[in-house]
């Protein structure tokens, strides 16, 4: 969800990490989970209230609030205020959410050592199979740093 600037509303960001960023087990964290870690922190927060912010019913945090979700989820509290912040962030968590799938961690793994000439190949032929397969072509990888 982006606003008539073109910024990525608050909710939207807020939506993507919980879809994003999950426990090992797998399925989302519920917002009972996180509102219990805000608090272990000595935030008060309620579950209710990050259901309000992640549908945009809310959209005013707390400076403490952002801080406490941005603790919660790993994030940089500028992902928040920042598009391009939030931008570099959101294509390092689909880096992170690829490698969940064990059969993209083997690939990557059984590539690692190549030469670089063998990357390129491999990466040309990925490429096309993607092609084939009417897959969008990947965002491209974040600049390092």
């Amino acid at each position: 969800m982006t606003d008539p600037r073109g910024e990525t509303s608050l909710a939207a960001k807020v939506d993507h990490l919980f879809r994003t960023i999950r426990p090992r087990e797998g399925g989302e964290f519920s917002f009972e989970e996180v509102a219990d870690a805000i608090r272990a922190g000595g935030v008060t927060i309620s579950a209710t209230y990050l259901w309000q912010l992640r549908r945009g019913v809310r959209d005013n945090p707390t400076k403490r609030h952002l801080e406490a979700l941005s603790g919660f989820f790993g994030v940089p509290v500028g992902y928040f205020f920042d598009d391009e912040v939030a931008e570099r962030i959101d294509a390092e968590l689909a880096l992170l959410s690829a490698l969940r799938d064990s059969s993209v961690r083997q690939l990557a793994l059984r590539a690692s050592g190549l030469s670089p000439k063998s990357l390129d190949a491999i990466s040309e032929m990925v490429n096309r199979v993607r092609e084939i397969e009417g897959l969008p072509e990947p965002d491209p990888e974040p600049a390092d740093g």
